[in-house]
Protein backbone atom coordinates (compact mmCIF):
# COMPACT_ATOMS: atom_id res chain seq x y z
CA UNK A 1 0.00 0.00 0.00
CA UNK A 2 1.28 2.88 -0.59
CA UNK A 3 0.84 6.39 1.24
CA UNK A 4 -1.74 8.22 -1.61
CA UNK A 5 -3.93 4.74 -0.91
CA UNK A 6 -3.32 5.06 3.20
CA UNK A 7 -4.67 8.80 3.00
CA UNK A 8 -7.35 8.04 0.96
CA UNK A 9 -8.72 5.15 3.40
CA UNK A 10 -8.21 7.29 6.48
CA UNK A 11 -10.41 10.21 4.66
CA UNK A 12 -13.12 7.39 4.50
CA UNK A 13 -12.65 6.38 7.53
CA UNK A 14 -12.90 9.93 9.48
CA UNK A 15 -16.37 10.55 10.51
CA UNK A 16 -16.18 13.96 9.81
CA UNK A 17 -15.73 13.80 6.44
CA UNK A 18 -17.52 10.10 5.29
CA UNK A 19 -20.56 8.00 5.61
CA UNK A 20 -21.71 4.80 5.86
CA UNK A 21 -24.80 4.27 3.69
CA UNK A 22 -26.13 1.13 2.02
CA UNK A 23 -25.35 0.39 -1.93
CA UNK A 24 -27.58 -1.60 -3.48
CA UNK A 25 -26.17 -3.17 -6.97
CA UNK A 26 -29.34 -2.49 -10.00
CA UNK A 27 -31.27 -1.28 -6.62
CA UNK A 28 -32.32 -4.38 -5.22
CA UNK A 29 -31.27 -6.76 -2.83
CA UNK A 30 -30.13 -6.61 0.78
CA UNK A 31 -27.29 -4.13 -0.41
CA UNK A 32 -23.73 -3.70 1.87
CA UNK A 33 -22.69 -1.00 3.96
CA UNK A 34 -19.71 1.26 2.38
CA UNK A 35 -18.49 4.35 2.82
CA UNK A 36 -19.02 7.47 0.81
CA UNK A 37 -18.17 11.39 1.05
CA UNK A 38 -21.35 12.73 0.05
CA UNK A 39 -21.74 16.25 -1.78
CA UNK A 40 -25.00 17.87 -2.07
CA UNK A 41 -23.53 21.13 -4.14
CA UNK A 42 -26.09 23.45 -5.77
CA UNK A 43 -26.24 23.46 -10.06
CA UNK A 44 -27.30 25.84 -11.96
CA UNK A 45 -29.35 24.20 -15.43
CA UNK A 46 -30.23 26.47 -18.28
CA UNK A 47 -33.05 25.94 -20.52
CA UNK A 48 -32.60 28.88 -23.27
CA UNK A 49 -33.00 31.89 -21.42
CA UNK A 50 -33.79 31.14 -18.06
CA UNK A 51 -31.46 29.52 -15.26
CA UNK A 52 -32.59 27.28 -12.29
CA UNK A 53 -30.81 26.48 -9.72
CA UNK A 54 -31.29 22.75 -8.59
CA UNK A 55 -30.06 20.37 -5.76
CA UNK A 56 -27.97 17.51 -6.51
CA UNK A 57 -26.17 14.59 -4.26
CA UNK A 58 -23.15 13.33 -5.45
CA UNK A 59 -21.33 10.50 -3.53
CA UNK A 60 -17.52 9.62 -3.93
CA UNK A 61 -17.22 5.68 -3.15
CA UNK A 62 -13.48 3.81 -3.00
CA UNK A 63 -12.75 1.34 -5.99
CA UNK A 64 -11.93 -1.21 -2.99
CA UNK A 65 -15.35 -1.37 -1.55
CA UNK A 66 -17.88 -0.87 -4.96
CA UNK A 67 -15.27 -2.30 -7.88
CA UNK A 68 -18.14 -1.75 -10.96
CA UNK A 69 -20.85 1.09 -10.16
CA UNK A 70 -23.65 1.32 -12.51
CA UNK A 71 -26.79 3.28 -13.61
CA UNK A 72 -29.35 1.74 -11.12
CA UNK A 73 -27.45 1.17 -8.51
CA UNK A 74 -29.28 2.72 -5.02
CA UNK A 75 -27.29 4.60 -1.87
CA UNK A 76 -29.10 4.98 0.58
CA UNK A 77 -28.13 7.78 3.52
CA UNK A 78 -30.10 8.14 6.48
CA UNK A 79 -33.10 6.76 5.31
CA UNK A 80 -33.48 8.67 1.69
CA UNK A 81 -32.73 6.62 -1.23
CA UNK A 82 -30.72 7.97 -4.23
CA UNK A 83 -30.08 5.93 -7.92
CA UNK A 84 -27.00 6.43 -10.04
CA UNK A 85 -27.76 8.34 -13.01
CA UNK A 86 -25.25 8.60 -16.07
CA UNK A 87 -22.06 6.65 -16.32
CA UNK A 88 -20.14 6.63 -12.72
CA UNK A 89 -16.63 8.09 -13.12
CA UNK A 90 -12.79 7.28 -11.51
CA UNK A 91 -10.25 9.62 -10.41
CA UNK A 92 -7.15 10.01 -12.09
CA UNK A 93 -5.93 7.31 -10.08
CA UNK A 94 -8.07 5.07 -10.56
CA UNK A 95 -9.27 4.43 -7.00
CA UNK A 96 -12.08 6.64 -6.13
CA UNK A 97 -15.69 6.86 -8.24
CA UNK A 98 -17.76 9.85 -8.18
CA UNK A 99 -21.51 8.90 -8.87
CA UNK A 100 -23.87 11.27 -9.87
CA UNK A 101 -27.64 10.38 -8.07
CA UNK A 102 -30.84 11.34 -8.14
CA UNK A 103 -33.98 11.09 -5.77
CA UNK A 104 -35.11 7.90 -5.46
Amino acid sequence: MNAFVAAIDDLFANPDIARTVLYRSSGVGDGVAVRVIARRPDREVAFGDIAVQTSTALFEVRVAEVANPAEGDSITLDGETFIVQGEPERDADRLIWLLDTRPA
